[in-house]
Parts: C-alpha cells; sequence; structure tokens
C-alpha cells in the first residue's frame, strides 16, 4: 500500500479531525500511533458510529474511541496467517507491522480477491433477504434542465443509470427485489427497464399524483411482509447495509434514518440576545457536529396502516405521526463521506468519478 502515513493518526488527535482522515483514506479504518510512531490502536467507522451513539464529543482524542485490542500480522506473514484472520467475518482490515511500526494495511475485499475468494459470498459478508423500494417519482427539478428530458433516476452515471447503482449496491448483500415509486416521466422508466437490469425483479409501482417520499407506500400494505430498505433515487451510502438491517432489527426499532455526521463552520460571530436587543453573547466562528437525513431509511412493514390513503404524506409526517404513537425511531450513523447525494448538479460533478470507483 502506497503512502501508508495517509492512514495514520496521532493518538491525540480530535475524534472529528481522525474520521476526516479517514475519509480521505478511504478504506473505512485510520491507525493511531504514538508519539514514537508505534501502533497504538485502530479506529473503523463502526467504532465512530458507536462513538456518535454514545454522544461521545467529537472534540475529544481519538484515543478515546479507538480499539486497543486488534488483530494484526508481522512483515513476512504468510497467505495463511491473514486469511485466518479474515475467516472472522468482523475483521475488515489487517494492519501490518514490522515490529510496532505500520508498513502495510490488508484490506478484506482486495486481499481476498486477489487470492480467488468471492468476496461477495455467504462466507465474506451476511447476506440480505429484503425488499428494497426507491422512490423516483420526484420532477428532479434540482437537476434542471436535464430532467426535463429524463427522469432524475436515469441520471447516467458510466454506462449506467442512477437508479441501477443503487440497485447494484444492493445486490451485493444478495438482494435484487426491488420496487421502484415513479410518477414523473413514468413511462420512460418502463421502457428503459425493458432491457436493462434483467437480473433484477422490479415491480413499479406508479402514482396517479405525487404523493411525497411516503404516501406512496399505503400501495405496498400487504405485499411486504419483512423490513425493507426505502431510498431517494439520486442517494447512494457507502456502508455496510448488513449493519444497518442489524442495528434496525436489533434495537426493535420501526423506521431507521441512515443520517450523516455533518461539521459546519459559521463564518461569522454569532449573536444572542435578551430583553428586546441587549447583546448577551457574541461567538466567533462557532463550530457545529449536526446530523443529516441522508433520504436511506429501513422500515418495518406493520407501519405502512399509520400512512393515509389517496394522500401526499412525506417521511417526515410519518415520523412525526410514529413518535407521537410512541413506536421507536432509530438513526444510524454515518460518516460525511459515506453519503452521496447527487441531486443538485454541484454534487453531481463531485461524487460521479467516486460512484465509478465504487461500483
Amino acid at each position: 500500500m502506497q503512502n501508508i502515513d495517509r492512514y495514520k493518526v496521532l493518538q491525540t488527535l480530535s475524534i472529528k479531525d481522525a474520521i476526516k482522515k479517514m475519509d480521505a483514506g478511504g478504506i473505512g479504518v485510520i491507525i493511531c500511533v504514538d508519539g514514537n510512531d508505534n501502533v497504538v490502536g485502530i479506529v473503523t467507522d463502526g467504532d465512530f458510529r458507536r462513538a456518535v451513539l454514545g454522544e461521545v464529543s467529537l472534540k475529544n482524542r481519538i484515543s478515546d474511541i479507538m480499539n486497543k485490542d486488534f488483530f494484526a500480522v508481522q512483515s513476512g506473514y504468510t497467505k495463511s496467517d491473514a486469511l485466518k484472520v479474515f475467516e472472522n467475518p468482523v475483521s475488515g482490515h489487517i494492519p501490518v507491522l514490522k515490529g510496532k511500526k505500520l508498513v502495510d494495511i490488508l484490506v478484506r475485499e482486495k486481499f481476498l480477491s486477489s487470492e480467488g475468494v468471492d468476496i461477495w459470498d455467504k462466507s465474506a459478508i451476511k447476506q440480505l433477504q429484503a425488499p428494497v423500494v426507491i422512490m423516483a417519482g420526484g420532477k428532479g427539478t434540482r437537476m434542471d434542465p436535464f430532467t426535463r428530458i429524463l427522469p432524475k433516476g436515469l441520471i447516467p452515471i458510466g454506462e449506467k443509470a442512477m437508479v441501477e447503482i443503487i440497485m447494484d449496491g444492493f445486490a451485493k448483500y444478495g438482494i435484487n427485489d426491488f420496487y421502484l415509486m415513479v410518477n414523473h416521466k413514468a413511462a420512460i422508466f418502463r421502457l428503459y427497464f425493458e432491457d436493462a437490469a434483467k437480473s433484477y425483479t422490479i415491480s413499479f409501482i406508479e402514482e396517479d399524483r405525487p404523493m411525497g417520499t411516503a404516501g406512496a407506500l399505503k400501495y405496498l400494505e400487504g405485499k411486504i411482509q419483512m423490513p425493507f430498505f426505502l431510498i431517494n433515487c439520486d442517494t447512494v451510502i457507502d456502508t455496510n447495509y448488513s449493519d444497518i438491517m442489524d442495528f434496525h432489527n436489533e434495537g426493535k426499532y420501526k423506521v431507521t434514518l441512515v443520517a450523516c455526521m455533518q461539521h459546519h463552520v459559521i463564518p461569522y460571530g454569532v449573536c444572542e440576545i435578551e430583553q428586546g436587543g441587549c447583546l448577551r453573547s457574541i461567538t466567533e466562528k462557532p463550530e457545529y457536529d449536526i446530523l443529516i437525513n441522508t433520504g436511506m431509511y429501513v422500515v418495518d412493514p406493520d407501519i405502512i396502516r399509520f400512512i393515509p390513503a389517496n394522500s401526499k404524506f412525506d417521511m417526515t409526517d410519518l415520523i412525526s405521526v410514529l413518535k407521537k404513537n410512541r413506536q421507536r425511531i432509530g438513526v444510524y450513523p454515518v460518516s460525511e463521506k459515506s453519503w452521496n447525494d447527487i441531486g443538485q448538479w454541484d454534487e453531481y460533478k463531485k461524487t460521479i468519478e467516486k460512484l465509478r470507483q465504487m461500483f
């Protein structure tokens, strides 16, 4: 692995800055070292998620959440040494050390592929039996004028449409059952899929009018009997879908939102006032860490009963109703670079090359 330093951080670095470096590295892990450059721990995107859920401040040191009890191999390792570690499906990365110094990182998918192992078989990744509902009925006004001709879900990424990129991502987990919610230019969707994606089972749910991001789910009442994924047609989440489903089921949630952790800096002094105009305080360039709804969910089918028939109804409306009825709502955090939203031109241009490399 070239430029191994890009995957290392000092254990005294803040969680926020360490995760930014992990995102930049692009392999879902960061190696923590001490002042002598000795490896002292590793942090994965799963460790980051647990820190967010545990309300750990991102200003804390990365050493507060690093895993000190990690698997590693020494330089000169054999293939059987690495394969033995990778037999544990939790092991996604293996640091290669020379003494206590990092010299390489073995990445599960690349290593198993190089050894002729099918990285997507059941021994390598947990397969799922869950349908996927793709919301593709919107007009895509943020992508105007492109969407005057084609529906948003057929935005090309290389040789495939955006919805196919989404389907391919789920197919890696054994999923091939898709429901496509369509309205705007629905006929073009049907024509496109007459020749494309033959390996997938696609059912079209056509809205006779715009019904919001949740309203059309009413058409699926009684048709889906298990928790299913719900995702916008312009959203790709680069994370482990099996982990999301496990999180949903183990938490006994009725809906799980996939949320992206984002860091924002207000580039001005922010004033707080009291008594009709008296300055209470002023904070120069305050920083905020917030969770953004990505537009991807896991949904239990029994909550469809809360959706009114023949009405425009958004996911925010549904979540509000569920909260009032004391239903459990989960939030599954992912890091900033895990979310690819190509529903507007600027983001499309930024992510098109990344998506091509992913799929």
